[in-house]
Protein backbone atom coordinates (compact mmCIF):
# COMPACT_ATOMS: atom_id res chain seq x y z
CA UNK A 1 0.00 0.00 0.00
CA UNK A 2 1.67 3.30 -1.14
CA UNK A 3 2.93 5.42 2.31
CA UNK A 4 -0.48 7.92 1.62
CA UNK A 5 -2.69 5.16 1.70
CA UNK A 6 -1.49 3.74 4.51
CA UNK A 7 -1.20 7.03 6.09
CA UNK A 8 -5.19 7.48 5.10
CA UNK A 9 -6.25 4.47 6.62
CA UNK A 10 -4.26 5.48 9.71
CA UNK A 11 -5.97 8.75 9.82
CA UNK A 12 -9.72 6.53 10.25
CA UNK A 13 -8.24 4.33 13.06
CA UNK A 14 -9.19 6.04 16.31
CA UNK A 15 -7.29 5.09 19.59
CA UNK A 16 -9.19 4.68 22.92
CA UNK A 17 -7.20 5.05 26.09
CA UNK A 18 -7.78 2.55 28.68
CA UNK A 19 -9.49 -0.18 26.55
CA UNK A 20 -10.81 -2.91 27.81
CA UNK A 21 -8.64 -2.22 30.55
CA UNK A 22 -6.41 0.74 32.17
CA UNK A 23 -3.47 1.23 30.16
CA UNK A 24 -4.62 -0.46 27.18
CA UNK A 25 -4.85 1.94 24.09
CA UNK A 26 -6.96 -0.25 21.56
CA UNK A 27 -7.06 0.55 17.83
CA UNK A 28 -10.47 1.19 17.06
CA UNK A 29 -11.04 -0.34 12.73
CA UNK A 30 -14.75 1.50 13.25
CA UNK A 31 -14.24 4.59 11.52
CA UNK A 32 -12.17 2.84 8.92
CA UNK A 33 -14.94 0.21 8.01
CA UNK A 34 -17.68 3.07 8.06
CA UNK A 35 -15.97 4.66 5.02
CA UNK A 36 -16.77 2.26 1.80
CA UNK A 37 -13.48 4.16 -0.22
CA UNK A 38 -11.04 3.00 2.79
CA UNK A 39 -12.86 -0.22 3.57
CA UNK A 40 -13.12 -1.11 0.09
CA UNK A 41 -9.21 -0.46 -0.39
CA UNK A 42 -7.85 -2.42 2.57
CA UNK A 43 -10.10 -5.33 1.89
CA UNK A 44 -8.72 -5.06 -2.20
CA UNK A 45 -4.72 -4.48 -0.11
CA UNK A 46 -5.01 -7.05 1.64
CA UNK A 47 -6.02 -9.78 -0.96
CA UNK A 48 -3.86 -7.79 -3.52
CA UNK A 49 -0.46 -10.22 -3.04
CA UNK A 50 -1.93 -13.36 -2.74
CA UNK A 51 -3.95 -13.26 -6.18
CA UNK A 52 -2.02 -15.56 -7.92
CA UNK A 53 -1.33 -17.72 -5.10
CA UNK A 54 -3.83 -20.31 -5.39
CA UNK A 55 -5.92 -19.50 -2.56
CA UNK A 56 -8.97 -21.70 -2.04
CA UNK A 57 -10.33 -20.83 1.39
CA UNK A 58 -10.08 -17.76 3.92
CA UNK A 59 -9.93 -18.68 7.36
CA UNK A 60 -10.48 -16.00 9.67
CA UNK A 61 -11.24 -15.28 13.52
CA UNK A 62 -14.47 -14.11 15.01
CA UNK A 63 -15.40 -11.45 15.41
CA UNK A 64 -13.77 -8.54 13.60
CA UNK A 65 -11.87 -10.68 11.16
CA UNK A 66 -15.05 -11.99 9.65
CA UNK A 67 -14.96 -8.48 8.67
CA UNK A 68 -12.05 -8.72 6.74
CA UNK A 69 -11.95 -11.96 5.82
CA UNK A 70 -15.88 -12.81 4.15
CA UNK A 71 -14.77 -9.86 1.57
CA UNK A 72 -10.74 -11.05 0.74
CA UNK A 73 -12.40 -14.16 0.17
CA UNK A 74 -14.86 -12.87 -2.31
CA UNK A 75 -11.75 -10.58 -4.11
CA UNK A 76 -10.22 -14.31 -4.12
CA UNK A 77 -12.89 -16.15 -5.52
CA UNK A 78 -12.58 -18.64 -2.52
CA UNK A 79 -14.09 -20.53 0.35
CA UNK A 80 -14.89 -18.29 4.07
CA UNK A 81 -14.17 -20.44 6.89
CA UNK A 82 -15.44 -18.94 10.06
CA UNK A 83 -12.93 -20.08 13.11
CA UNK A 84 -14.39 -20.00 15.96
CA UNK A 85 -13.73 -19.83 20.25
CA UNK A 86 -14.86 -23.16 21.57
CA UNK A 87 -18.80 -24.22 21.47
CA UNK A 88 -20.03 -21.61 18.98
CA UNK A 89 -20.13 -23.88 15.91
CA UNK A 90 -22.67 -26.33 15.23
CA UNK A 91 -21.36 -29.34 13.68
CA UNK A 92 -18.58 -31.51 13.70
CA UNK A 93 -15.55 -29.66 14.72
CA UNK A 94 -11.59 -29.81 14.56
CA UNK A 95 -9.90 -28.52 17.96
CA UNK A 96 -6.19 -26.31 19.08
CA UNK A 97 -5.89 -25.75 22.41
CA UNK A 98 -3.42 -22.63 23.17
CA UNK A 99 -1.81 -20.36 26.04
CA UNK A 100 -2.65 -17.08 26.74
CA UNK A 101 -1.07 -14.37 29.12
CA UNK A 102 -2.75 -16.10 31.97
CA UNK A 103 -4.40 -19.38 30.97
CA UNK A 104 -5.18 -21.21 27.82
CA UNK A 105 -8.07 -20.69 24.92
CA UNK A 106 -9.90 -22.95 22.38
CA UNK A 107 -10.15 -22.00 18.97
CA UNK A 108 -12.54 -24.44 16.56
CA UNK A 109 -13.08 -25.19 12.94
CA UNK A 110 -15.55 -27.32 11.01
CA UNK A 111 -14.05 -30.47 10.69
CA UNK A 112 -15.26 -31.29 7.41
CA UNK A 113 -13.75 -27.24 6.03
CA UNK A 114 -10.48 -28.21 4.57
CA UNK A 115 -8.38 -30.65 3.68
CA UNK A 116 -5.10 -31.70 1.90
CA UNK A 117 -5.95 -29.66 -1.64
CA UNK A 118 -6.57 -26.59 0.47
CA UNK A 119 -4.33 -23.59 0.25
CA UNK A 120 -5.42 -21.56 2.98
CA UNK A 121 -5.15 -17.29 3.81
CA UNK A 122 -5.30 -16.59 7.16
CA UNK A 123 -6.83 -13.08 7.79
CA UNK A 124 -7.42 -11.04 11.08
CA UNK A 125 -7.41 -7.20 11.97
CA UNK A 126 -4.54 -7.03 14.30
CA UNK A 127 -1.43 -9.26 15.14
CA UNK A 128 -0.88 -8.74 18.53
CA UNK A 129 0.98 -11.20 20.26
CA UNK A 130 0.52 -13.54 17.71
CA UNK A 131 -0.99 -16.61 19.59
CA UNK A 132 -4.14 -16.17 18.03
CA UNK A 133 -2.69 -16.17 14.36
CA UNK A 134 -0.57 -19.31 15.32
CA UNK A 135 -2.99 -21.24 16.84
CA UNK A 136 -5.52 -20.79 13.62
CA UNK A 137 -2.46 -22.05 11.72
CA UNK A 138 -2.11 -24.57 13.50
CA UNK A 139 -5.65 -25.59 13.28
CA UNK A 140 -5.53 -25.66 9.63
CA UNK A 141 -2.38 -27.77 9.65
CA UNK A 142 -4.26 -30.49 11.70
CA UNK A 143 -6.72 -30.34 8.96
CA UNK A 144 -3.93 -31.19 6.38
CA UNK A 145 -4.28 -28.26 4.79
CA UNK A 146 -1.65 -25.19 3.57
CA UNK A 147 -1.39 -22.68 5.07
CA UNK A 148 -0.28 -19.62 2.00
CA UNK A 149 0.21 -16.78 4.68
CA UNK A 150 -1.59 -14.76 6.74
CA UNK A 151 -3.14 -10.95 6.13
CA UNK A 152 -3.46 -8.35 9.20
CA UNK A 153 -5.13 -4.86 9.15
CA UNK A 154 -2.47 -3.61 11.54
CA UNK A 155 0.59 -4.75 13.78
CA UNK A 156 1.43 -3.79 17.13
CA UNK A 157 4.73 -4.61 16.72
CA UNK A 158 6.08 -3.92 20.29
CA UNK A 159 4.34 -7.16 20.81
CA UNK A 160 6.46 -8.86 18.78
CA UNK A 161 3.79 -11.03 17.45
CA UNK A 162 5.47 -12.08 13.97
CA UNK A 163 8.05 -14.18 15.97
CA UNK A 164 5.11 -16.44 16.59
CA UNK A 165 4.46 -16.51 12.79
CA UNK A 166 8.07 -17.58 11.86
CA UNK A 167 7.89 -19.42 8.55
CA UNK A 168 4.96 -17.61 7.19
CA UNK A 169 4.11 -15.53 4.68
CA UNK A 170 2.68 -12.33 6.93
CA UNK A 171 1.34 -9.37 5.45
CA UNK A 172 0.34 -6.43 7.26
CA UNK A 173 -0.89 -3.08 6.23
CA UNK A 174 -0.17 -0.79 9.11
CA UNK A 175 2.36 -1.64 11.84
CA UNK A 176 2.31 0.63 14.98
Amino acid sequence: MATMAIEKVKSFIRDVPDFPKPGVVFKDITPLLQNPTLFKSTVEKMAGPFRRKGITHVASVESRGFIFGAPVAYQLDAGFIPVRKKGKLPYKTAAFDYELEYGTDTLEIHADALDASSRVLVIDDVLATGGTAHATCKLVEKLKAKVVGMSFVIELEFLHGREKLRGYDVLTLIRY
